[in-house]
């Protein structure tokens, strides 16, 4: 049976009647044709009441949403013709004008800006027929409310399925919001910033804590040199006066030959000079060594300056190794020197940090090798440090040198080594990257300009 509307007759009520008599007599066959053909008519306009039905359905819910895309906007949008007349506006808009948008639908696009913003507005049209494109415009809106009337805006050409202009599109920004919104992004920018420089402070410190028993050997050892030459220079001094003391007493030539033989005063003579250099050099490595450490802590800027990459590269490996419960075996492929000009103190912070993970990958292997290896290539200084460890697995390549990334145990390590060392050797022009070895391990290339006198 064919569904019926509510409420409304079917159309056989009608049309039967009226061709019974004019059929009459015609016959069946007819008669059953003509029914047949009323009902497929019948079902078409079913079907396209029911499609009309579910397309205004479709329509709607379009409507709905565009609506609502255009209420949660807070830039202010108009659409016009290509006469200018305003065909729609959206509530950010109605807010800054105080007008509605019915009383708005038709009028002059021109009249919701101020009078020195109104040539450039219609300009936009006609820029937009020319087929060239607008940049972005300050333009003044008539609004009551002067902190929002300054729009930052964009315009567009609107056009039809055939691609014909039929107007266009502006969508602004009041001016005092991206005042707003820039300086909260500076102050998260500098927030940013002081985070980072507290983070760097604070992995510079973790890692001088873990090299103070290195450090506290590499001090030592010159410290007792010195202290040991200095007892022997008060001993060659207490030697030296009561040999003078006796000369002044007008002593026998024959006296004073045996008392210059009990003293030893030649052997005095002649290890005295070697004393004091040796004293001045052992005072002087102690001098070195608190530059470094007050270099390496420091959190002031740096200014490049002339050294040799090898003696940095011999102290950053003696620092960590001696530091270290189980040492591994370091194995040196240096030239006598590698002169370069740069930040000493960043380069030294690089390698402590290389030669630490090294030495944290072989902890408690007692085959633990470090290979560290450095040459000049071209206008670079290239400095190798490789391990025998596991290397890296595939999974963690891309991730070594983000922050807070660590395979140690949590409480063993911060995250923050490689990361800082990578960013410090590209503040310096330079690059850090790693590989893994074709024996096993990995290794840590970082190459470095040999002259950098520009400020990071």
């Amino acid at each position: 049976m064919t569904p019926r509307l509510p409420g409304s007759h079917d159309a056989r009520d009608l049309i039967v009647p009226q061709l019974s008599g004019a059929i009459e007599g015609t016959g069946d066959n007819v008669w059953i044709e003509v029914i047949q053909k009323m009902d497929e008519v019948y079902t078409d306009l079913v079907d396209s009441q029911t499609a009309l039905e579910e397309q205004n359905a479709r329509l709607e819910e379009a409507q709905d949403f565009i609506g609502s895309v255009l209420g949660a906007m807070t830039d202010v949008l108009v659409a016009c013709d290509t006469d200018g007349r305003i065909q729609q506006v959206n509530p950010a808009l109605e807010a800054i004008v105080g007008k509605r948008e019915r009383t708005l639908i038709g009028r002059p696009i021109a009249e919701l800006f101020q009078e020195k913003s109104q040539a450039v507005v219609t300009g936009f049209l006609q820029t937009l027929r020319s087929g060239e494109g607008i940049e972005q415009r300050d333009v003044s809106l008539a609004a009551s409310d002067s902190q929002n009337a300054l729009i930052s805006t964009i315009c567009t050409a609107r056009r039809d399925h055939r691609g014909r202009l039929v107007g266009m599109v502006l969508v602004g920004r009041p001016v005092g919001e991206l005042k707003r919104a820039y300086r909260d992004l500076d102050a998260a920018q500098a927030k940013l910033t002081r985070t980072q420089q507290q983070l760097f402070v604070s992995e510079k410190m973790a890692a001088l804590g873990r090299l103070v028993a290195g450090v506290a050997h590499e001090l030592n050892n010159p410290i007792s040199f010195v202290f040991g030459n200095m007892y022997a220079l008060k001993r060659y001094g207490s030697a030296i006066t009561r040999y003078l003391t006796a000369s002044d007493e007008n002593k026998s030539p024959e006296e004073m030959k045996e008392l210059r033989k009990d003293l030893k005063i030649d052997q005095v003579l002649r290890d005295i000079g070697p004393l004091v250099d040796g004293t001045l050099e052992g005072a002087e490595r102690v001098r070195d060594i608190v530059q470094e450490l007050r270099r390496f802590s420091s959190n002031q800027q740096e200014q490049p300056e002339e050294f040799n990459a090898v003696r940095l590269i011999h102290t950053a490996a003696d620092w960590v190794i001696k530091a270290q419960r189980v040492k591994p075996e370091v194995l040196l492929d240096l030239p006598d020197t590698l002169e370069m000009t740069g930040r000493k103190g960043q380069l030294h912070q690089i390698l402590v940090n290389l030669v630490q993970n090294a030495a944290d990958v072989l902890d408690g292997r007692p085959d633990g090798q470090i290979l560290l290896s450095g040459a000049r290539q071209g206008e670079d200084i290239v400095i190798k440090v490789a391990d025998n460890g596991t290397g890296i697995s595939d999974a963690h390549r891309d991730k070594i040198f983000e922050p807070f990334f660590t395979t140690k145990p949590i409480g063993t390590g911060t995250g923050l080594g490689l990361y800082i060392s990578y960013n410090m050797a590209a503040k310096q022009g330079g690059s850090l990257s790693v590989e893994n070895r074709p024996a096993g391990g990995a290794e840590f290339i970082l190459r470095i300009p040999a002259d950098v006198r520009t400020e990071s």
